[in-house]
């Protein structure tokens, strides 16, 4: 069974953040958690999608001009 739920260290070495940088976002609602009695958790498909939505948009600098 694969594990879901990771917590805050492993949220920052997945994503390359830091974790004061993740407790603001978490504050400020910007990345998604889960509250698990004081616990703060993160589901792995919910921080994978939330990365595919805030990816910025690269491109081909050629076909603009």
């Amino acid at each position: 069974m694969e594990r879901r739920l990771l917590n805050i260290d492993e949220v920052a070495e997945y994503t390359g953040l830091s974790k004061n940088t993740l407790y603001a976002w978490v504050c400020q609602r910007r990345i998604p958690f889960v509250k698990v009695g004081r616990l703060t958790k993160f589901d792995l498909k919910d921080v994978e999608r939330w990365i595919e939505e805030n990816k910025k948009k690269t491109f081909d600098i050629d076909k603009i001009f």
